[in-house]
């Protein structure tokens, strides 16, 4: 039998050929080999990190290509967003999202301690990504407040960065690299044998700090600071914790728990008193949010290169304000904050969070629409794809940039092979399948497909009508 055809977003993050200034101009520099970017064909703004080779230790060098496969299977709101990568000669480009606002490490040495309702907001987010992290088998290894970046706005979003210490995990085995920073690797770290849970003690360690300002192991430098993590004694006693609510300081205890087979896991951490009670629920205009689900309603993935382009549009090309709104609508429906959307939360947010009535008969046909990747859920990007304006995303230079990247090598039509490359489709996706993805689209039946018939095929089956 022929295997279904499955696509999923992470495929559109790429090694890009060629120069990255035939694809992007450099607009402004936003801090150490950082710069922001235009990218020329949709105008949307980027950051680029530029890496000399020269500069790079063998083991740096491996940091980074593991922290480039780490982020391409990335797809959170909260995690930063790599979108391609180039290499020359002489450096390394990773192009990501920009994020405007800088470090929550600045934001501390600013306000000293924050607000309990601000610090909940925080670790909310936190814990959002590390819990869709460590149900994907991801370990961050290196949380602390440097690769945490704060955007500017009402209700600050956090964007967790800096993957060259995570690692795929094997729930059956001990991890035993040390690695992480004195103040926030959790003491299993150190005795060189842990899991996952060493990324909640760092949380832990984070939310102390944002509660009263100072780390809760502290020392004159390293080698006492990881003395006194070994020890795992700290106080909530200080004057600085008189104003602190018990639920706070039993979420710190839960999080800082020594052994960690008993410390909380990300996923009981969100459903926590103090979370709940603390940490603003996702507000979204009752209009825009119904017109966003009648979308998701919709939306049909009967077109396998259809689907494909508006994945791409959708993990790549949104507008940013689009983004927030739908963002926050998805953060809404998402009840247990695993970054994924269930069939059940789907049918317990329709009517809890909009009004909007909806059978089980409706959401299974949804979920087989839009989950491209088959895996039972809907990913935040799926989510975007099927929810997101199409009439924003018909812009011909939308319709150029998702056009290029199939067309890897510039001859103007698009191959069975280029479309196998770019969907990661593997040996086992017969020729048949691939001839009829084109077959759907190639009106003059060259057995490639023109611009103008991709233009048409994108066009013709616009069904979203905001």
């Amino acid at each position: 039998m022929e295997p279904s055809v499955t696509i999923q977003a992470t495929n559109f993050v790429q090694q890009k050929q060629g120069n990255i200034k035939d694809f992007y101009k450099i607009t402004s520099c936003i801090g150490r080999g950082n710069h922001s970017l235009l990218l020329r064909d949709s105008k949307a703004l980027r950051a680029v990190k530029i890496i000399n080779k020269k500069c790079l230790e063998e083991d740096e060098k491996e940091k980074l290509l593991n922290e480039i496969q780490i982020l391409k299977q990335m797809d959170h709101p909260n995690i930063l967003k790599l979108y391609e990568f180039f290499q020359d000669e002489k450096r390394y480009f990773l192009v990501t999202e920009l994020c405007y606002g800088g470090e929550l490490f600045d934001k501390i040495s600013e306000e000293q301690y924050f607000s309990e309702k601000d610090a909940a907001n925080i670790i909310k987010q936190v814990l959002s990504a590390i819990n869709y992290c460590h149900t994907s088998k991801i370990v961050h290894r290196d949380l602390k407040p440097e690769n945490l970046l704060l955007d500017k706005g009402q209700d600050p979003k956090i964007t967790i960065i800096d993957f060259g210490t995570s690692a795929v995990f094997d729930s059956s085995k001990k991890m035993n690299q040390k690695f992480g920073t004195p103040y926030y690797i959790a003491p299993e770290v150190l005795k060189k044998n842990y899991d996952e849970k060493c990324d909640l003690w760092s949380i832990g360690v984070i939310l102390y700090i944002l509660l009263c300002g100072y780390p809760p192991f502290n020392g004159a430098n390293d080698k006492q600071i990881i003395e006194a993590v070994l020890k795992g004694k700290y106080t909530i006693d200080e004057p600085e914790w008189d104003e602190v609510s018990e639920e706070a300081k039993d979420l710190v205890k839960k999080l800082l728990t020594f052994d960690p087979a008993k410390r909380i896991t990300a996923a009981d951490a969100l459903q926590h008193p103090w979370i709940k009670k603390q940490a603003t629920q996702e507000k979204v205009e009752k209009t825009i949010a119904a017109k966003a689900l009648n979308n998701l309603r919709n939306f049909r993935g009967d077109l396998k290169l259809k689907q494909a382009t508006l994945a791409f549009i959708a993990s790549q090309l949104v507008g940013q304000e689009e983004k927030d709104y739908l963002e926050k609508i998805f953060k809404a429906l998402d009840k247990n904050g695993d970054g994924h959307l269930s069939k059940e939360e789907i049918l317990e947010g329709y009517e809890e969070h909009f009004g909007v009535p909806i059978n089980e008969e409706e959401v299974d046909k949804m979920m087989k629409n839009v989950d491209m990747d088959g895996n039972g859920v809907i990913e935040y990007t799926e989510f975007v794809m099927a929810t997101m304006n199409e009439k924003n995303m018909m812009g011909n230079d939308k319709l150029r940039a998702a056009f290029n990247m199939f067309d890897k090598d510039g001859s103007g039509t698009i191959s069975p092979d280029e479309i196998k490359e770019v969907l990661g489709f593997d040996s086992s996706i017969s020729q048949d399948a691939l001839d009829k993805i084109i077959k759907e689209v190639d009106e003059n039946g060259d057995g490639e497909i023109q611009f103008e018939e991709f233009v048409h095929m994108m066009k013709k089956l616009a069904i979203n009508e905001n």
